[in-house]
């Protein structure tokens, strides 16, 4: 959905010079058929992958095709992250996008360097990642990079890292789609697994983050049951057939699920990314935070709260709050006028950033 919006907003810009009224954040992907088998699958129904919410669909006497938009966005999207996912045949679109509100709409229209925010709402950011962190997002971006890939193709896109850090051992359970047109038996299942396994134990084992981790892949399989008991899918991911998607339900913005931080519930996936606060100060806060936090020294956790108040310019929130977490002993009153300046400088400079959103510069994960 955030492809959309950043082919949606290039549209707008190419015909009109600015990015016009949408929201696209309110999308659904349901779960298709399939029937697993040693040696490839079959797909029985496809996957539907329905557009929500709001845009711009025409000015004056000119239409724009947001449909043909959207759906055109979608497929290169599947092409570029999806290697067994033919968007042309596993996937049916329905685009239920229609226009905005005439109030909301006119936010756009009053123009200004500036545009007012679109709604009433907050977000929190914060800077550095944990240990637990880090190592989940980069076990994700490794187990879905295209060398692991090249060397596993037998595992799917589908991934999913939980970590649990008990003093200095880390807990890491993995779910990881399997392809069946590479499995031609269940002991060719295990074997590959465990393969798998072990490259990715020598990987965290050379990373030094923590003295001990324990990996669990697909923790549901259970050995004889035969294909019953295996993680397998035709395509690669397990909405081919088992789970359905929804905007919102998965990654924050800066690529994991932190359950013990304070997080925004904004889905900032398909957000404009012009007046909707939900997305601008979602990734927004997290960049104050880490601009703060690499720049001043002393300091161990930093967190950034945006509040925006609908009607007034997306650069001067309701309130921004800072939160610093130093090191022992270290005046906290030495480091405001550094840490004003920082959000200050990054507020005023907030129309380059959105413009830097509206070109995908920033993933929404």
């Amino acid at each position: 959905m955030d492809s959309v919006s950043v082919r949606l907003s290039f549209e707008y810009i190419k015909r009109y010079g600015q990015i016009l009224h949408h929201n696209l954040d309110k999308g659904l992907l349901a779960a298709g058929e399939a029937e697993n088998r040693f040696g490839g699958g079959l797909i029985k129904r496809p996957m539907k992958l329905i557009f929500g919410d709001r845009a711009t669909w025409s000015v004056e006497e000119e239409v724009i095709p947001v449909d043909e938009i959207a759906v055109s966005a979608a497929k290169e999207w599947f092409k570029r992250n999806m290697r067994f996912v033919d968007p042309d045949i596993h996937v049916v679109y329905q685009v239920e996008i229609k226009p905005g509100s005439q109030a909301l709409r006119d936010i756009f229209a009053r123009g200004g360097r500036y545009l007012e925010a679109n709604d009433t709402s907050a977000a929190v950011g914060y800077a550095p990642m944990s240990r637990v962190e880090r190592i989940v997002y980069e076990v994700e971006r490794f187990l879905n990079s295209p060398e692991f890939k090249r060397r596993h193709p037998e595992t799917g896109e589908d991934i999913k890292v939980m970590g649990l850090r008990y003093e200095d051992k880390l807990d890491l359970t993995i779910s990881m789609a399997f392809i069946d047109k590479f499995i031609d038996c269940e002991s060719t299942y295990f074997r590959r697994k465990e393969e798998v396994l072990e490259e990715l134990r020598e990987v965290l084992f050379h990373k030094g983050y923590f003295d001990r981790i324990e990996v669990k892949l697909n923790t549901l399989d259970r050995m004889g049951r035969g294909i019953d008991g295996l993680y397998l899918t035709v395509l690669g991911t397990s909405a081919d057939s088992a789970d359905s998607g929804q905007v919102g339900r998965g990654n924050r913005v800066n690529g994991v699920i932190p359950l013990n931080r304070p997080i925004s519930s904004e889905a900032a996936a398909g957000k404009n990314p012009v007046s909707h606060i939900g997305k601008i100060y979602n990734v927004l806060t997290h960049r104050i935070a880490n601009k703060i936090y690499t720049s001043l020294s002393g300091l161990q956790e930093v967190y950034v709260w945006l509040l925006s108040q609908i009607g007034e310019p997306i650069n001067e929130p309701k309130i921004a709050a800072v939160q610093l977490i130093t090191d022992e002993g270290l005046d906290i009153k030495s480091l405001e006028e550094d840490v004003e300046d920082c959000v200050s400088k990054e507020l005023e400079n907030i129309d380059k950033f959105c413009i830097e959103l509206a070109e995908g510069k920033y993933p929404i994960a």
